[in-house]
């Protein structure tokens, strides 16, 4: 294992630091329902994830220089209870391309209620192929973001009624490449705090892992994972920060 270098240390050396964070659990995540783009709250065990998260970020003396999540509520409140902790104090950067894959017509639905529905396989393969794609939305259903004033001024087009996690990759990759990738190559320290499917697809573009790998990566609600970044943002390597090296 790599021995540890000090948080100040790494900054002489030239070491970026991005910190990928799942959002605490949400009431949904704790029900066992396709949540997706549905904007449900943390529950209270969520808020506690996410005030655990800050502390450990600030207890390792990590300083953060932006932070970016999605505009869905139970990411953009672990980030505030994050920067809270850290007793930092600068806006949080929401985009809707941070959002979690869409579930299509199986969002709020529990996984029972789903197959009983639509039947096995189209549940399943959500879940088991990268390019699995759930069941659509029809445009006029009130669960479609087109619908909703929240994304009002995003084309039609670009929303979707459904995705896989290819497609959610896909999605991110504006937003990664023309806004969030040169506040690192400026040498700033960057959180983002987002959902499991989109950072799984976002570790798998940093770590080049093939979609079979991306698909086997865990990640719990509210545990801070740290990449270290050369100055050609290459890792060095990523740990969790409750297991810090």
């Amino acid at each position: 294992m790599t021995a540890h270098v000090p948080i100040e240390a790494q900054a002489a050396e030239g070491i970026i630091r991005l910190v990928l964070l799942r959002h605490g659990q949400s009431i949904w995540n704790r029900d066992k329902i396709f949540t997706g783009w549905s904007d449900v709250a943390l529950s209270p065990k969520g808020k506690l994830e996410a005030e655990h998260a800050g502390h450990l970020l600030q207890q390792a003396n990590f300083t953060l220089d932006c932070c970016f999540s999605s505009t869905l509520q139970r990411a953009s409140e672990t980030a505030r209870i994050v920067l809270s902790a850290m007793a930092l104090e600068f806006p949080i950067q929401k985009c809707w391309r941070l959002n979690e894959r869409h579930y299509g017509a199986l969002e709020g639905m529990g996984r029972l209620a789903a197959v009983r529905k639509f039947g096995l396989w189209p549940v399943l393969r959500t879940q088991i192929r990268y390019d699995g794609e759930p069941p659509k939305l029809a445009t006029d259903d009130a669960r479609f973001p087109g619908n909703q004033p929240g994304y009002a001024g995003i084309h039609v087009n670009e929303l979707p009624q459904g995705e896989s996690l290819k497609l959610a990759a896909q999605r991110l990759q504006p937003y990664w490449r023309d806004i969030i990738r040169p506040e690192l190559a400026s040498g700033k320290n960057v959180l983002i705090v987002s959902h499991k499917n989109l950072l799984r697809t976002l570790m798998g573009q940093l770590d080049h892992l093939s979609a079979r790998q991306v698909l086997r990566l865990k990640l719990a609600t509210g545990r801070p994972l740290v990449y270290e970044l050369d100055q050609a943002l290459k890792p060095v390597r990523h740990y969790y920060m409750d297991k810090m090296p």
